[in-house]
């Protein structure tokens, strides 16, 4: 509904404004109110249209509404979806899901075995230890 008002609610308010403005004196004020929308509405298309007139010839197309960061993206991503990395993002989410698929599958038959006969991959072997005076690994991506 309108600005998430209910109609319930909308009942009530149209009761209220007859009961405050009076019969007589609410079709005046509807008026007034429409009268002043449209000339906001009117004030808003000559500034868009200025705007439009003052950016040039080469932003004819500009649209207002990309201004809005959701319909930006949105438009940035339909155009130049694979120059954003996004094929890396679904091959991760894809192995992901093939991580936790491998887990459950580890759990069900853990679940079917109850007495723990099933095989567990075993720990990766820990690197030597470091000599004296030699310095840790640093890896500069994972911090």
């Amino acid at each position: 509904m309108l600005f998430d008002i209910g109609p319930l609610k909308l009942v009530a308010l149209v009761v209220l404004a007859v009961v405050i403005f009076g019969p007589d004196k609410l079709p005046k004020l509807i008026s007034e109110a429409m009268a002043f929308i449209r000339k906001i509405r009117e004030f808003s298309e000559t500034a868009k249209q200025d705007i439009r007139k003052e950016l040039g010839p080469e932003f004819k197309d500009f649209e207002f509404e990309d201004l809005n960061p959701k319909t930006f993206v949105r438009k940035q991503l339909a155009t130049h979806g694979d120059d954003f990395g996004l094929k890396e993002l679904t091959d991760l989410k894809n192995g992901f899901s093939k991580d936790a698929a491998d887990a459950s599958a580890a759990v069900r038959a853990a679940q079917r075995d109850p007495l723990g006969k099933v095989e567990m991959e075993k720990p990766a072997a820990a690197s030597a230890p470091l000599t004296a005076g030699e310095t840790a690994p640093y890896d500069l991506d994972a911090t």
